[in-house]
């Protein structure tokens, strides 16, 4: 078993979505699932110590809109985002994964109470190889346009307008499009 400061992070994270707002049912299910989930897991973050593990990933927003990678194994037009690494916390791993998945230049968007990265959206979803993931989302700004996905990465990877996003996305990246619209547009 890796050092896993998962445990730690769905304490506290459990406490903090009695507050969070739901977008749908779908995030509503996916909180309640998570807290009943996750205080369970030995290494939340740990991919092999569990097949129910936390995972992280972003809403990419720039001036285009909203970006969307087609997923090499599952052949559908997602959010980037993946599997935690030893030592990292979500919301580096959210920023990470994204900047290898788009090659852009990005950072948080940060809560205006207190300049933490913007949690926006939960999903429980089924991974690869019987695996559960609960994905915490974040939002993230790009700072430039072009796309250079890091060696081994999806190369498609496009710009979607906010009228035309929603049409394309998987299901369950849909509910973390509207949450991101609704701070975007605010």
């Amino acid at each position: 078993m890796i050092s896993d400061a998962g445990v730690e992070f769905v304490k506290k994270f459990c406490a903090d979505l009695a507050t969070h707002k739901p977008i749908d049912d779908r995030e509503r299910e996916s909180v309640k699932v998570f807290c009943e989930l996750a205080p369970l897991l030995r290494a939340p973050f740990d991919e092999h110590s569990d097949t129910t593990h936390v995972t992280a990933s972003a809403i990419v927003v720039g001036t285009p809109g909203v970006v969307l990678h087609l997923h090499k194994r599952l052949n559908m037009w997602l959010q980037p985002g993946g599997h935690i690494d030893a030592g990292e916390s979500v919301d580096q791993a959210a920023l990470r994964e994204a900047r290898e998945e788009t090659g852009l230049q990005l950072r948080h968007f940060t809560n205006e109470i207190n300049n933490l990265p913007r949690f926006i959206h939960l999903d429980v979803h089924p991974g690869p190889r019987g695996h559960t993931h609960l994905d915490v989302r974040y939002l993230l700004v790009a700072d430039n346009e072009t796309f250079v996905p890091a060696e081994g990465e999806s190369k498609e990877v496009k710009w979607f307008a906010w009228d035309q996003v929603l049409d394309t996305a998987e299901d369950g990246a849909r509910g973390a499009i509207l949450a991101a619209r609704q701070i975007v547009k605010r």
